[in-house]
């Protein structure tokens, strides 16, 4: 068990000679995930030159966590991308407006055969292993839809993308946006986004960048953080009494030290230095507990 994540196994009640047999798995909609797509035959070139992982090393059928930074090397938005073929690329936004991103995105275009779109793909989420998707391999099932493995130590969970008649199930919903949490997946409001980089979200954790591949922008201030040892500060799970909401500092012994960039109910990730006590306080002098982050979802 990871801070009261562990997923609990639901039973139905069948006649005395049966055993028990495991509920159907309830799918529930994640309303904030939105799909933008890029196509065409320069799309894997494009987003090898624009985004801060090596997109080139996937296979079809593959997964990764990426993202897109500014020239000074601060996120703008982090994503799961998708191979789906040689030029086919889709990027899960799970906050970020695709419309928005799309935008900025097409200055970058110029002569590349690339088309960026918004494709009408709901997404819904289930507490349930993803079989037969694994790890960073997705898969195509038979309702035209795609499962992503999005578990990690704190229990199985699955990503669908595609037609959906899954309900809304705003507890599911808090749940799943906890867990994400729980792992260290920063989901970044807003006012968040162009603030933060990869090293101080500790997206290291979700092998989100590369710091080898080559030029993209901020390149140059992610490797240089990372082989001179620059960074100060990095991600830390908190739980506090009450919603401490992004944007918020956090404070020892009455000093700032750092931030909150995404909560969701009593969870919280604030980017602190690594040394820092474990019991902290918000503005309002309540108390902040620092708790360990799950691994697993590193793809």
């Amino acid at each position: 068990m990871i801070n009261g994540f562990t997923i609990p196994q639901v039973y139905v009640r069948k006649p005395m000679h049966d055993k028990p047999q495991a509920a159907p798995v309830r799918e529930f909609r994640l309303p904030s995930a939105r799909v933008l797509a890029l196509s065409g035959r320069d799309a894997v070139a494009f987003a090898q030159a624009q985004f801060m992982n090596d997109v080139a090393a996937l296979e079809d059928g593959q997964w990764q966590w990426n993202g897109w930074l500014t020239a000074k090397g601060r996120l703008v938005a982090l994503f799961a991308l998708l191979r789906l073929d040689a030029q086919t690329l889709w990027l899960l936004l799970p906050d970020a407006d695709p419309a928005a991103l799309a935008e900025a995105l097409r200055r970058y275009v110029f002569r590349s055969k690339v088309v960026l779109s918004i494709p009408d793909i709901a997404a819904a989420g289930c507490f349930a292993p993803p079989a037969p998707a694994a790890g960073n391999r997705f898969a195509r099932l038979d309702d035209a839809r795609i499962a992503l493995d999005m578990g990690g130590a704190s229990g199985a969970r699955t990503l669908l993308l595609g037609p959906c008649d899954a309900t809304e199930d705003a507890d599911a919903l808090a749940r799943w946006d906890a867990a994400d949490l729980v792992h260290g997946l920063p989901r970044l409001p807003p006012g968040q986004a162009g603030q933060w980089t990869p090293q101080q979200l500790s997206l290291e954790r979700l092998q989100a960048f590369s710091v080898r591949k080559g030029c993209y922008p901020g390149q140059e201030i992610v490797a240089r953080t990372h082989f001179l040892g620059q960074a100060k500060r990095g991600l830390a799970l908190l739980e506090a009494d009450a919603p401490l909401e992004p944007g918020s500092e956090v404070y020892q012994d009455g000093q700032a030290i750092g931030s909150c960039v995404a909560s969701a109910g009593r969870l919280a990730l604030a980017v602190l230095p690594h040394a820092h006590a474990d019991i902290l306080q918000d503005a309002d002098g309540r108390t902040l507990r620092q708790r360990p982050l799950a691994d697993g979802l590193a793809r």
